[in-house]
């Protein structure tokens, strides 16, 4: 294996551990939630609502702060480590709030806790992205390994998190805290290949940001489908629950079969979208994509629902490599940092509105308008920016950005 394919797989593998450590807390949130010290019952909602959004309101604080200060220093490897650190210190100081009762410790606390986490830990996810994206062999193919790392990821984190949860429901903290330790060790393997010309202030990064407009299409994007992850990694862990009488290891399998063939998928649907182009895989992957989401919600029984899970995997693996390599197309390589640190901003926003739409909507009005909701805001926004991803589309990945603006 050459030092390239190697790093790639490294730095992938970095990704994965990060997300693990972060879905392994989904399938059980609602008992978690509850063992430390918030909610009114085994499915209240809002408790678990807030429990993730104060995570993602971090993310979308720290993501572009993480990835400007990188550029502005030229360095990433040991930013990555201590984000790593930092999150699995956040996933200690939770369990000390649960299980020490002298710190008499409120909710508010834990909440806390989970935003300076959440700064941490988007440092170490951001950057380890953006890393790839400093390799060379095609940014299809490096942003794949970025998918089917976050995929597998999350796979094994939903079926081992809802595992755990029927062991114990803070079980899932003392393996997260593990995963990214281990994140940590791993990544000071690998090479620091920040470009040079990366060695600019963070101002003047942050301006050639602003004044490059084209980023807003794969933004939208990213937050749209960020947003239904969101939606799934909440709502739908509620809905298999509540609706169909799952325990939280059902509910982490059920997970799975969206986030398998999701990860299994992203590899080589990224780096069909280096040949093709990006259009297709953006535009007809977004909408198919939508339409399974609603799919699942208004599937009458558990098997169907299940069985669609696997579809909107599908579809969803069609996406996301392909979204994030037009953000690569467009970037040059002094601005990767920042520009995929945008990127992620959007993303953790779709997060906070995928658990704050889906939320409340499904609070309110009930799980189906919710599934309606954001499948078709799915499907929206390939309508709405469908010229504009075909004019982008002509964009070679070799090209200089700012030669095709």
């Amino acid at each position: 294996m050459d030092s390239t394919r190697r790093e790639r797989a490294t730095l992938a593998l970095a990704v994965w551990g990060v997300l693990v450590s972060q879905v392994l807390l989904y399938p059980g949130v609602s008992d978690l939630v509850t063992a430390l010290g918030g909610g009114q019952g085994e499915y209240d909602l809002s408790a678990g609502m807030l429990f993730l959004v104060a995570e993602f309101a971090s993310f979308v604080a720290f993501s572009s702060v993480w990835g400007a200060l990188s550029d502005a220093l030229g360095r990433r490897t040991w930013l990555i480590v201590a984000g790593a650190l930092g999150g699995a210190a956040s996933y200690v100081a939770l369990l000390a709030l649960a299980t020490l009762p002298w710190l008499d410790a409120t909710f508010g606390a834990v909440l806390i806790v989970r935003l300076l986490g959440g700064a941490m830990t988007i440092g170490a996810f951001s950057l380890s992205i953006t890393m790839l994206a400093d390799l060379s062999g095609g940014n299809g193919r490096n942003m794949g390994a970025a998918g089917i790392a976050i995929g597998l990821g999350a796979a094994l984190g939903s079926v081992v998190g809802g595992q755990l949860t029927t062991i114990d429901p803070l079980a899932p903290l003392y393996a997260s805290a593990a995963s990214l330790t281990a994140v940590a060790l791993l990544v000071t393997t690998v090479t620091d290949r920040t470009p040079d010309s990366t060695r600019v202030g963070v101002g003047v990064v942050l301006k050639k940001l602003a004044a490059r407009p084209a980023f807003a299409v794969p933004y939208a994007f990213g937050f749209i489908d960020r947003m239904t992850a969101g939606f799934f990694a909440l709502v739908g862990v509620y809905y298999f629950r509540e609706a169909f009488g799952v325990n939280a290891a059902v509910a982490g399998g059920v997970l799975a079969l969206f986030f398998v063939p999701f990860a299994l998928l992203q590899y080589p649907l990224g780096s069909l979208s280096d040949r093709v182009g990006r259009f297709v895989p953006v535009v007809a992957g977004s909408m198919l994509y939508g339409v399974s989401i609603v799919a699942v919600g208004v599937a009458p029984v558990f098997e169907l629902a299940a069985a669609l899970m696997v579809v909107v995997g599908v579809f969803g693996a069609l996406v996301a490599p392909a979204t994030m390599a037009l953000v690569t197309d467009l970037a040059e390589s002094g601005e990767r940092g920042a520009a995929l640190g945008g990127f992620n901003v959007f993303g953790s926003l779709g997060f906070l509105a995928g658990f704050l739409v889906g939320g409340v909507v499904a609070d309110v009005v009930g799980y189906l308008p919710s599934f309606l909701v954001v499948g078709f805001a799915e499907v929206a926004i390939a309508l709405v920016a469908l010229r504009a991803v075909k004019r982008l589309d002509g964009i070679d990945a070799t090209q200089t950005p700012s030669s095709a603006d």
